[in-house]
């Protein structure tokens, strides 16, 4: 093995193992070059990987595996590299969140990426950012068994049990000398590729709750509503503030609030029903 090479378990977005890889082995050897590298992986365009680098081309099924050789992967290496490939590619976020599953079940990358993978658990299950504002309560209890039932629907212990360990791992709970905990502080960032999986997940399950709702919470306890209107595209932004400043109020009041008891979730969405030009 290579030891110059970079750790591509530390990586989620193969073009950046690219271009860092390249990047090295230019420092390593001379002889490095895009024709060399193209060269090497079968390609007659010696321009191909730097493209592909760029996001201007993709990787084919066909071409994973020689660009795997060219680059030096062992076998554990090269199934991740193929793996990277698929994630990045991928049409659709369910073909995202199956490869990601893929991913993440490789230890090295949980050791390498922790974050990214905790990130990504902690906002693809509604009940961990739910258990964390349920400890607002001042009769809360750290006990899967005091939490499962008082969850909407009701979760499994076991599950809750796995909740609460990831939960104190990012330290948006904080537990205290006498057996009870605290919300920690929800300053979590990932990298971009998981970020934006893992809230586009925590934001269909949330507006799937919000439809469940409507049959299994009353109304008095509840609140949907919408508008439908025609406005242009130069005042989006000023729509886009104002929710903005509307969703800071409420967070300051909420949080206010010296009795919490239930944990609610508010959506808002702004979204387009119309394009300005007609579909062909």
């Amino acid at each position: 093995m290579n030891s110059w090479k970079p750790d591509i378990f530390a990586y989620l977005d193969y073009r950046a193992y690219l271009r860092d890889f390249y990047d090295r082995a230019k420092e390593h050897s001379r002889v490095y070059s895009f024709r060399y590298l193209a060269r090497r992986a079968g390609f007659s365009s010696p321009n191909f990987i730097k493209l592909v680098m760029d996001g201007k081309r993709n990787l084919g099924d066909a071409s994973i595996e020689p660009v795997a050789r060219a680059l030096d992967l062992d076998e554990d290496e090269s199934s991740f590299f193929h793996s990277l490939v698929i994630f990045d590619q991928a049409a659709t976020a369910e073909q995202k969140n199956e490869v990601f599953e893929q991913i993440a079940a490789s230890r090295r990358f949980r050791n390498a990426r922790r974050i990214d993978h905790n990130m990504f658990e902690y906002l693809s299950h509604w009940y961990y950012p739910a258990i964390r504002e349920l400890s607002a309560r001042p009769d809360f209890k750290p006990d899967p068994a005091w939490i499962s039932p008082r969850l909407h629907p009701k979760v499994p212990e076991a599950q809750v049990a796995r909740a609460l360990e990831l939960l104190y791992e990012l330290e948006v709970l904080i537990p205290d000398e006498d057996g009870t905990c605290s919300r920690g502080q929800p300053s979590l960032t990932t990298g971009h590729e998981v970020g934006s999986l893992a809230i586009g997940n925590f934001h269909r399950q949330m507006m799937s709750k919000a439809a469940e709702s409507i049959e299994s919470t009353p109304r008095t306890l509840r609140d949907i509503s919408g508008l439908t209107v025609c406005v242009s595209e130069s005042l989006i932004p000023e729509i886009k503030n104002r929710i903005h400043q509307f969703r800071e109020s409420l967070l300051e009041l909420c949080d206010s609030d010296e009795g919490p008891e239930v944990v609610y979730q508010i959506n808002f969405q702004l979204f387009p029903l119309t394009k300005n030009e007609p579909e062909e």
